[in-house]
């Protein structure tokens, strides 16, 4: 009966030690070989790491308050926004009347004068709640007051945000879209303050 027993199970058992050490063990460590070797950057998070400290992710957004920088989209990803460990919505419908007002208090906060219609990216969530891109049409829309809180040029700037502007890959997956880490990482660069205000 045993032997039956033994007989029996034994391909079932070892099929279960074979794959499980090829696909728990071999296979994970070839892809992270392979995508250590190959593509080490993108492997590790895409960090952008300047003078020895991680200052972000090209992946990742985060919050800018300062005038002086541009600003991303709001955050629903944890507590008080942009927690990576958080990643979510907010989860409001449609006809959510807190969704309602909070965009409605957004909208009064960032309009620049009366009637000019606000980006719809600058006062809504993403589904992550961590986009770490804008549309050029919402980056554009902050040039006069990062210029003004600059004290430089609204036409410098508008030239920095132009060149940032990605285009979608093969010229039809996605959108145009700026990364607002690197627009504002780049105008510290071209157009530093005397005094630069913390994120």
């Amino acid at each position: 009966m045993l032997k039956d027993f033994t007989t029996a199970f034994r391909p079932a058992i070892v099929l279960t030690i074979l794959f499980a050490a090829l696909l728990g063990i071999a296979y994970p460590a070839a892809l992270t070989g392979v995508g250590q070797l190959a593509f080490s950057h993108q492997a590790n998070g895409s960090l952008i790491v300047e003078g020895g400290q991680v200052r972000g992710s090209e992946l990742l957004g985060q919050g800018f308050a300062s005038p002086d920088y541009f600003h991303g989209r709001p955050s629903a990803a944890g507590a008080n926004g942009y927690d990576a460990s958080a990643s979510a919505g907010s989860n409001l419908g449609p006809a959510s009347q807190a969704l309602s007002d909070r965009v409605a208090k957004d909208v009064a906060t960032i309009r620049t004068a009366p009637g000019n219609s606000v980006p719809a990216d600058l006062v809504t969530t993403s589904a992550s709640g961590l986009d770490p891109d804008i549309s050029p049409e919402a980056a554009l829309y902050q040039v006069a007051r990062v210029a003004g809180a600059r004290g430089a040029s609204a036409d410098k700037v508008r030239a920095i945000v132009q060149a940032h502007v990605e285009h979608p890959l093969l010229g039809f997956l996605g959108e145009d879209r700026v990364n607002v880490l690197a627009l504002n990482r780049d105008l510290d660069k071209q157009v530093p303050k005397g005094a630069q205000a913390t994120r």
